[in-house]
């Protein structure tokens, strides 16, 4: 999975992110300024946010 996507809980105003998963972690970009870049994680440091968001 190299594709950009959102949640399906975003709300529609458009205040969101977009995640893209590949095989070393995930990227996290702003969907109204993604011309700013992108965070990256690694796999431990993305499971481990997950993990404490979905808490």
């Amino acid at each position: 999975m190299n594709m950009w996507h959102k949640s399906t809980y975003s709300p529609s105003s458009g205040d969101c992110v977009e995640v893209r998963e590949h095989a070393n972690g995930a990227e996290m970009r702003d969907t109204k300024n993604r011309e700013l870049g992108a965070l990256a994680f690694d796999t431990d440091q993305w499971v481990t946010l997950i993990a404490s968001v979905t808490r």
